[in-house]
């Protein structure tokens, strides 16, 4: 059983059948159930044409450990993340997020929403899972429905002061994901007006992929926002756990931007807190948390690594360049409808489009992520490393490269032999100018 393409550093993910099928999904659920040591789990699935039988074949396998399932159907993994917190019982959720229909996954967490990576169990799962046995219960789990989706929805709007909300236009492109199910729940009886795209649940992903991250994927929102004078637009991806800002004139929004609209709103009511970002967030970000008296913590990318931060350091609030949200009152677990619900909120109380509230916040320019083929990723990091030795360096994430008025970050991918960039300077000319730059020395060219 080929089981280490499918376990990554932070899920289970592979093509079905193929890679993952009902016989994986069912020991995996047996040595879930096994690792947790839980009274009951909560499970929740996608869209996708295979998600409730990998679901059902999970539960079975919970089931014969003697666990009993809390099952709460057809949902977004926000969802499973607020009902593992509000049940404080562990979650799994079936879904591959933004990736194409052949795949799906399960994304595992511990009781109150805390993560599962290859270091917090994933690989003992997987060593159970490889064993091969399952383990049988002196009684066989049960299994009940419950449907959180009303709770979520009020938790969700409990972030926010609802009498400050005005009567926005809202496009939202749940692109066929699950936020077409969670998205209208989550916006129930506030002044804004809705108007969903590719709204249909539809794990085939026919109009065009759950991937927001991607440019290309946004035309639909961008071109409906602008025909519609919209005051903005919301991309989600797959599984409704990241969200996308357009603003008013159709322009994306990094998550850089986004984190620092909503770092600014809840240190407003929260002086003194500290917000985590990972390392790869605009330098302008920890600039804006420092200047609403919140505390600033640079982190590794992941979510794992951010919860765990979040946790060490009692942090209020986190954010990544992926636009990945963390609040602390949701079980420091991330949420793309919570921080939609945050941004509209900033938008109300501000009175000023989102091409303008966007506008202090967004101080440097950047290179985007660019990735490099290469040989040794650790050899060329040390060789770049070499070249700037006169100027501060740091290991948190790859290596960290501070030249005063601009400065990147080298990472290698944990999957394949990349290396990536991403370079932040004072403007447009330079950001282009160092890029090249620095890779040259990546190249050799």
């Amino acid at each position: 059983m080929p089981l280490d393409a499918i376990f990554k550093a932070y899920d289970v993910r592979g093509i079905y059948p193929d890679e993952i099928n009902e016989d994986i999904a069912r020991r995996t659920g047996n040595a879930f159930a096994r690792f947790t040591g839980a009274a009951e789990v909560v499970i929740g699935y996608d869209m996708r044409p295979s998600s409730p039988g990998l679901a059902a074949a999970f539960t079975e396998g919970v089931n014969k450990a003697g666990v009993d399932v809390i099952n709460v159907g057809l949902c977004s993994t926000d969802v499973v993340y607020y009902a593992s917190g509000r049940f404080n019982a562990p979650g799994a959720m079936f879904t591959a997020s933004h990736n194409p229909a052949q795949y799906n996954g399960i994304k595992m967490c511990r009781a109150g929403a805390a993560p599962v990576g290859e270091d917090t169990g994933l690989n003992q799962i997987k060593a159970t899972v490889q064993a091969g046995t399952i383990e049988k219960g002196e009684v066989a789990g049960s299994v009940r429905d419950v449907d959180v989706l009303d709770d979520f929805g009020a938790h969700v709007r409990g972030f926010v002061d609802t009498s400050l909300l005005r009567p926005l236009k809202v496009v939202a492109d749940t692109a066929n994901g699950m936020g077409g199910l969670v998205v209208p729940k989550v916006f129930e009886g506030l002044p804004f007006t809705v108007t969903m795209l590719f709204e249909e649940l539809d794990g085939t992903f026919p109009n065009h992929p759950a991937d927001p991250i991607q440019l290309e994927n946004l035309r639909d929102l961008q071109r409906l926002v602008l025909e519609s004078g919209a005051d903005i637009g919301l991309a989600f991806d797959g599984d409704a756990d990241r969200v996308f800002l357009v603003d008013d004139l159709g322009e994306p929004v990094s998550g850089s931007t986004t984190t620092a609209i909503v770092a600014k709103g809840i240190l407003a009511r929260h002086p003194g807190e500290t917000v985590v970002h990972n390392l790869i967030c605009s330098k302008a970000l920890g600039e804006v948390i420092r200047e609403n008296d919140g505390t600033p913590v640079r982190t590794r990318v992941g979510h794992s690594f951010i919860k765990q931060v979040m946790a060490e350091t009692g942090a209020i609030f986190g954010g990544e360049h992926s636009a990945h949200y963390y609040f602390r009152d949701n079980w420091k677990a991330d949420s793309g409808s919570i921080a939609a619900m945050m941004v509209l909120e900033q938008l109300s109380i501000a009175g000023v489009p989102l091409s303008e509230l966007r506008k202090p916040f967004e101080r440097y320019s950047q290179s985007g992520e660019i990735n490099s083929k290469v040989a040794d990723t650790a050899a060329k990091i040390e060789e770049v490393a070499a070249v700037f030795s006169a100027v501060p360096q740091d290991r948190l994430d790859g290596l960290t490269v501070d030249c005063g008025d601009w400065w990147f970050n080298l990472r290698a991918s944990n999957t394949e032999p990349l290396l990536r960039l991403n370079l932040e300077a004072a403007d447009r000319t330079a950001c282009d100018q160092h890029t090249a730059e620095v890779l040259t020395i990546i190249r050799g060219e």
